[in-house]
Parts: structure tokens; C-alpha cells; sequence
């Protein structure tokens, strides 16, 4: 069984990057490039990952962490932030807003799918 990741990510570069690496370790992967999209997508979807970009067009990935926190069948998916916001206090602004963990971009190839794993519960994987 393949595990269904949505990618919330405004930047097609980031997007192939990462896309390229979860297919490559056999996710299957849908996405959006803004929040509104992303939070209907989510909705739909009820994916076993969210990966969401901070700074997305429309809505910031804090209002749409914060949204998908309000959706009763996403209270428990794990959202992983995936920013370049590398600030202090910037990471503990993304757990406040939803998030279950946080990774720096720019993503490191040979580590993400490891930093990406361990926010998904054993008994989906």
C-alpha cells in the first residue's frame, strides 16, 4: 500500500524536487499551489502527509495549518512544514499554527525522505 502525501507548494522547482523523491520511494503524491486549493485538497483527499509551504500565495501555510486543524477528519494527519522561513522562532510559530514538525529548505535530497518519515504514524506506513 502506498501512502498518499499532498504537497502544498507554491514553487514548481520545489515541487519536482520533492515529488521526484516520494514517488521515488513509492508515495503517491497530489498537490497544490496555494492554500485554498491545498485545504480542499486535503479535505478530499485525507491524505497520510501534508507537506506545506509557509509563504504560499493567497493564504500563508500558518492560516492553512490552522485550517486543517479545524477539519475533524485531518485533526490527526500529520503537516509538516517545509519552509525557507529559517528564523528565530519561526519553527515554534509553525508547531503553534498545526504543525507537527518543520524542515528547512533548502530540502536536503539524501535526508528527506528520512526527515519526512518519522511524522507518519506506523500504522499507516
Amino acid at each position: 500500500m502506498s501512502l498518499t502525501v499532498l504537497l502544498i507548494e507554491d514553487n514548481a522547482q520545489n515541487r519536482y524536487l520533492a515529488t521526484f523523491l516520494l514517488e521515488h520511494h513509492g508515495y503517491k503524491v497530489s498537490f497544490a499551489e496555494d492554500g485554498p486549493r491545498g485545504i480542499q485538497m486535503a479535505r478530499e483527499l485525507v491524505p497520510d502527509l501534508i507537506l506545506l509551504d509557509i509563504q504560499l500565495p493567497q493564504m500563508d501555510g500558518y492560516a492553512v495549518a490552522q485550517a486543517l486543524r479545524a477539519i475533524s477528519s485531518l485533526r490527526t494527519t500529520p503537516i509538516v512544514a517545509v519552509t525557507s522561513y529559517a528564523m528565530v522562532g519561526d519553527r515554534e510559530k509553525a508547531l503553534a499554527s498545526g504543525c507537527n514538525g518543520y524542515i528547512e529548505k533548502p530540502i536536503n535530497p539524501e535526508t528527506f525522505i528520512q526527515d519526512i518519515r518519522q511524522f507518519i504514524p506506523s500504522s499507516a506506513s
